[in-house]
Order: C-alpha cells, then sequence, then structure tokens
C-alpha cells in the first residue's frame, strides 16, 4: 500500500518535472521571439539563446497569477560589436522586449539650426 510520503515524493517529483519542461517551454518561447526580431530589424542574434535572469510570480491581465520571466541576450547590428537586450514573458507570452538604441541614436545632434 501506498502511503502518504510516498504520495508525496511522486507529487513533488511531478511539479519538479512541469517546472523544468514550462521553463524549457518559455525559453524556446523567447528564443523564438529574438529570433524574430533580430530578422525584423536586422540584427544578428549572437549565441543563438538567451538567458534566464530572473523568475517571479505575477498577475496577468485577468488577475490570474502566472510565472514572469526575464531573459537577456546579445545582439549585433554591425555584426562587429555586442549589444543586450531583454525579453519578458509572462507565461508563455511576450510583454515586453527591448532592443539597446543603436550608437548613432545615441550621439547628440550636432547640427545647427
Amino acid at each position: 500500500m501506498i502511503g502518504l510520503p510516498e504520495i508525496a515524493a511522486i507529487l513533488a517529483c511531478a511539479l519538479v518535472a512541469w517546472i523544468v519542461w514550462d521553463t524549457m517551454k518559455a525559453r524556446e518561447t523567447a528564443n523564438n521571439a529574438m529570433r524574430d526580431a533580430c530578422a525584423r530589424h536586422g540584427y544578428f542574434f549572437l549565441d543563438d539563446t538567451v538567458s534566464l535572469i530572473s523568475v517571479r510570480p505575477r498577475r496577468d491581465a485577468d488577475g490570474r497569477l502566472r510565472l514572469a520571466r526575464v531573459y537577456t541576450f546579445q545582439y549585433s547590428d554591425t555584426g562587429h560589436n555586442r549589444r543586450d537586450g531583454s525579453i519578458t514573458l509572462l507565461a508563455a507570452r511576450v510583454i515586453a522586449l527591448s532592443l539597446a538604441p543603436a550608437a548613432s541614436e545615441l550621439r547628440p545632434s550636432t547640427s545647427e539650426p
């Protein structure tokens, strides 16, 4: 007969397996979103992967508690540099994507009127 400790161990293993599976699925979603964003802007998605930096519970628009994951990545706009970006997923939905402005956008304007 299966006792309470065995049932608790099975449930704990199932929970860990689900978290690992869900995290891998979210990472793949983030990778695909970054590939698409870099392709749209003409950037190179370096290392072809994102890195998880944060996982927190957060409420979605319907008030349900979901996992919010923040990933960082590197891309290049010229092929000779590295720029940092980030992407935030709430459950399996991209809610924020940040690409650093190009160097030309950071320079102050020197033109005179």
